[in-house]
């Protein structure tokens, strides 16, 4: 999966919105609700590395991967970057999405997240 396919995966999601922040942030941002779940940088040196958070078991073993390291100002919180997502197995790479985008989910309010997937 390549950036451009792995953008369409996330905008795809049910409810996901897409914002793209310009200078000094330069990140491309999915979010569902107000909830974040992934972000691309879109500037060199780092342009389109892929960040997501993960579970603290995936955390620690993904962290431990070539290309993939702690997010900046984010591993604290179990966000991890992707140098190369090409580099990552499609089915892997979806898995680690929808497992973030599902926490992103579950932390909004009943009526945060009903607004959010259309149900209100």
């Amino acid at each position: 999966m390549d950036t451009l396919q792995l953008q369409a995966h996330c905008a795809g999601l049910r409810g996901a919105t897409r914002e793209l922040h310009p200078d000094p942030r330069n990140i491309l941002v999915y979010s569902v609700g107000d909830k974040t779940f992934a972000y691309f940088k879109t500037s060199e040196p780092e342009r389109w590395r892929f960040s997501i958070k993960v579970s603290p078991e995936r955390f620690v073993e993904l962290t431990d991967v070539a290309g993939i390291k702690p997010a900046r100002f984010m591993g604290r919180f179990r966000w991890i970057t992707i140098v190369d997502v090409r580099r990552v197995p499609e089915d892997y790479l979806v898995e680690l999405v929808e497992w973030s985008y599902q926490r992103a989910l579950d932390g909004l309010t009943r009526k945060r997240r009903a607004q959010a997937l259309g149900d209100a």
